[in-house]
């Protein structure tokens, strides 16, 4: 039977990349969503047509831990146990330093920290039971040598992000395998509709490869990442940014 491979913010940009390359490489996908359903059931008709894998699309709120819980368990019900875990659901609230909120910072930490901490927490004990199991965190530069004022809380984020991966891959070892992926500039759309060209160039101008990356780029890492040629790999932060100044 294929691994079952859960992803959170699955409907779009990286991780809907990385949910057509997986289901391309035969695994089963669940996507999770809150707000895209929309897209989420596009993309699951998307895989279903053409790959032959098992695709299910659930909705829950990963800063909850009773929707945490309730979405695995029915994973399990329907599928089996969850194999794979790619913690990619994050917010951001950008905004001036001085107009930012507690109540977005407490947001920002509850989905991309405290929620992979309870989806990890979650599908920990099965994968245990099976001897096998691959945890990959979507980070960011931003949480490592970047500085943008304008989304401190983002940045906080991932930087807690990236220890979380260090701590679990301690707690979790030797048969659950946690590693970090840190993009830089990836050209999602979100991305590029959210900036102006000046500053889009000036971006581009701080990567030696003198672009912004492709949301495949990051799919390919995760799907090296989960295959037995990286296992070998544990307890990594890997950039994934063309050489981007900031982050070096």
């Amino acid at each position: 039977m294929s691994k079952v491979v859960l992803i959170t913010g699955g409907a779009g940009g990286i991780g809907e990349a990385i949910a057509l390359e997986l289901a391309r490489n035969g695994y089963d996908i669940v996507i999770n969503y809150l707000t895209s359903e929309e897209k989420a059931l596009r993309l699951k008709e998307q895989i279903c047509s053409e790959f032959q894998v098992r695709c299910l699309v659930l909705k829950a709120d990963i800063s909850s831990e009773a929707e945490c819980d309730a979405m695995v368990s029915e994973i399990e019900n329907r599928m089996g146990s969850v194999d794979v875990l790619v913690n990619n659901a994050a917010v951001d609230f950008p905004n001036l330093f001085h107009l930012k909120t507690a109540e977005e910072f407490r947001r920002t930490l509850d989905v991309n920290v405290v929620g992979a901490y309870l989806l990890s927490r979650r599908v920990y004990p099965h994968m245990k039971e099976n001897g096998w199991g691959r945890i990959i965190n979507i980070s960011s530069t931003n949480g490592m040598n970047t500085y943008y004022p304008m989304c401190f809380d983002y940045d906080v984020s991932k930087a807690a992000l990236n220890q979380l991966t260090h701590d679990l891959a301690v707690q979790f070892a030797p048969d659950v395998h946690v590693n970090a992926i840190a993009p830089g500039f990836i050209g999602t759309a979100k991305e590029l509709e959210g900036y102006d060209e000046e500053f889009l160039r000036m971006e581009t101008e701080k990567i030696l490869l003198g672009r912004y990356g492709d949301p495949k780029e990051v799919a390919y890492l995760v799907k090296f990442l989960i295959s037995s040629e990286a296992d070998y790999i544990n307890n990594t932060i890997i950039r994934i940014d063309g050489g981007q100044l900031g982050s070096l």
